[in-house]
C-alpha cells in the first residue's frame, strides 16, 4: 500500500491517499484538498470519512462530483455532513453508503474495515486497510481526540479506550492531525487518557 498525506486548512487536518493493487482510496478530504487529490490520484474509487467534523469532509462534495465515486460516512455522523452544525459553512455533503459500527466493506477487491470508536463524535470511526489505521480524531500520536464538542461524549470516550486497550496485535495509525504512530505505542498511555476523561463526566 502507497500512503500519501497532505495536511489540510488552518487545523492542519490530514488528508490521505490509500493506494492499494492500483486502487486509490481518499480518506478525510478537508479544507482545500481538492486541487492535490486531482492532482495525486489515477484511478479513484471512494471516498472514506472517518468522522463528520468540518475539517474532515469539508470537499466531500466537490471530489465526489469531479471524479464520480461515492462517499462512505459512518452513520452517527451523517447529520454532521448535511446540517454543518458547528456552523463553519461547510458545503454539505451526502454520504451514498451509510457505515454501521464496525463494518467491513470489499470495495473493488480490497477489504476496508470501519471500526467504530465513538466518543469524540456518535460515529467516530478508524479506517483500517491492511494492518494500517487511519485513526481520524479518536487516537493521535501520545493523545486522543476532544470529547467536549456538542455532539462528543466523554462516557463513549472512555468506552472506545478500553476497546481499544483489549486489541491485540500492532497496526501503524495515520491519524487526522499531526504524526503517525502505532496502536501499542498508543496503548501504553490510555490508561492515563481514561483517568483524565473519567475526571470530567
Amino acid at each position: 500500500m502507497q500512503i500519501k498525506i497532505q495536511p489540510m486548512g488552518p487545523y492542519q487536518t490530514n488528508c490521505y491517499i490509500a493506494t492499494v493493487d492500483g486502487k486509490d482510496f481518499i480518506i478525510d478530504p478537508g479544507m482545500g484538498a481538492t486541487k492535490w487529490v486531482l492532482d495525486n490520484v489515477t484511478n479513484p474509487v471512494a471516498i472514506l470519512n472517518t468522522h463528520g467534523h468540518f475539517d474532515h469532509v469539508w470537499s466531500n462534495a466537490e471530489i465526489k462530483e469531479k471524479l464520480n465515486i461515492p462517499i462512505y460516512c459512518p452513520k452517527g455522523d451523517v447529520f454532521m455532513l448535511t446540517d454543518d452544525p458547528l456552523g463553519q459553512g461547510t458545503p454539505p455533503s451526502k454520504p451514498d453508503h451509510i457505515i454501521v459500527g464496525d463494518e467491513e466493506l470489499n470495495l473493488k477487491g480490497v477489504k476496508i474495515k470501519y471500526r467504530h470508536f465513538p466518543g469524540h463524535t456518535p460515529g467516530c470511526s478508524i479506517i483500517q486497510i491492511k494492518d494500517v489505521w487511519f485513526s481520524g480524531d479518536f487516537l493521535f500520536q501520545q493523545s486522543i481526540g476532544r470529547w467536549d464538542f456538542p455532539s462528543s461524549s466523554g462516557e463513549d470516550m472512555v468506552k472506545s479506550l478500553e476497546k481499544a486497550m483489549k486489541l491485540e496485535g500492532d497496526y501503524t495509525i495515520y491519524p487526522g492531525h499531526g504524526m503517525s504512530t502505532t496502536l501499542k505505542a498508543e496503548q501504553r498511555v490510555m490508561s492515563y487518557w481514561i483517568e483524565q476523561v473519567r475526571r470530567t463526566i
